[in-house]
């Protein structure tokens, strides 16, 4: 009893492990092209594309886009995730085929979201 081994705590932060990860995770995310839907009203959606190389023109990809799917579509600039393609309905698929088919993204570096 003359001596015994007690241990004081130091500052134990147990989300410097996952803040750590989602650094790395959000670096890894900027090679992923995002293929989104978003629900308007009704049957009504929204099919959103981000994540596409600056060097792309995106006006020249959603004027294919257009003509081949039959919908209408803009760019839209977001100040926190650049330049968005939106179009009409839901055209996920249709998408991702078009951007692997011409050789813009592989399609390991697609992302499908929804539903």
């Amino acid at each position: 009893m003359s001596e015994l081994d007690i241990q004081i705590p130091t500052a134990f932060d147990p989300f410097a492990e996952a803040n750590a990860g989602d650094s790395g995770a959000a670096a890894g995310s900027k090679d992923y092209v995002h293929v989104r839907i978003q629900q308007r009203n009704g049957r009504k959606s929204l099919t959103t594309v981000q994540g596409l190389k600056k060097e792309f023109s995106y006006n020249k990809i959603l004027k294919d886009l257009k003509k081949e799917f039959c919908c209408n579509g803009t760019v839209v600039q977001d100040p926190e995730l650049g330049q968005v393609i939106q179009l009409q309905g839901d055209q996920r698929k249709n998408v991702s085929n078009f951007l692997v088919q011409a050789g813009i993204v592989k399609k390991e570096h697609i992302k499908i979201h929804g539903f």
